[in-house]
């Protein structure tokens, strides 16, 4: 299966949205808990989930950058 050069922007986009609003829940949810240790694991998870997110921007912006340039005649 062929992924085109936009699709796999917009999907990149989807993804980092999804997981950028599972870290915002995630940082959100923190006051409620009141374990030291269950904090520490719930930080974890959201800062684990704010990284997928911004790999998920790097790759949606590597897909933007080959697409500009491909236009440009730049790209091989």
């Amino acid at each position: 299966m062929r992924v085109s050069a936009k699709l796999s922007v917009i999907i990149a986009a989807i993804f980092a949205v999804v997981c950028f609003s599972v870290a915002v829940d995630g940082f959100s949810s923190l006051g409620h808990i009141s374990d030291p240790t269950q904090l520490a694991d719930a930080k974890g998870f959201a800062w684990f989930w704010a990284f997928l997110g911004s790999i998920g921007v790097v790759f949606g912006a590597v897909g933007l950058w080959l697409m500009r340039a491909e236009v440009d005649g730049t790209a091989s």
